[in-house]
């Protein structure tokens, strides 16, 4: 990550809240686990990772605002579509918990976060795969 993070209580909050989001995130994967193709559950991820997204890159969390609104990306057809389907849940699992992973290592002090791109594109090519989904492209 290039940009340090000014302000420090910005960022713990950030961090607090993407837990909350996060956490929403995977009870709504929990529901299309029960629910298939839930419209409720879909919009709930749309939304979630739409926020997340909207706040990292707010605090020049570039990685993480980027991997979330890719991750968006890739699940807005098929939810519009309602072809969010079982052989893709453990995908977006995998994705989630990549996100977790990432929210967890993130400098609570700068807001840097080592990180090698290629387990994101892996796990987003994973899941386009699975949708059926074209992977979106990341910008220069």
């Amino acid at each position: 990550m290039d940009s340090t993070v000014s302000n420090n209580s910005a960022l713990q909050e950030f961090l607090l809240d993407a837990q909350v989001l996060l956490t929403q995130s995977q009870e709504c994967l929990q529901h299309l686990e029960l629910i298939a193709n839930d419209p409720d559950a879909c919009h709930c991820l749309d939304r979630t990772l739409d926020t997340l997204a909207r706040r990292a890159s707010s605090l020049g969390l570039r990685e993480i605002a980027l991997y979330a609104t890719r991750l968006q990306q890739i699940l807005a057809p098929a939810c519009r579509q309602l072809h969010l389907h079982s052989a893709a849940l453990p995908a977006l699992d995998a994705c989630l918990n990549l996100l977790a992973w990432q929210l967890e290592l993130v400098d609570v002090h700068t807001g840097h976060l080592a990180l090698d791109s290629g387990e994101q594109d892996s796990l987003l090519s994973e899941l386009a795969a699975a949708l059926q989904q074209p992977l979106p492209q990341t910008c220069a």
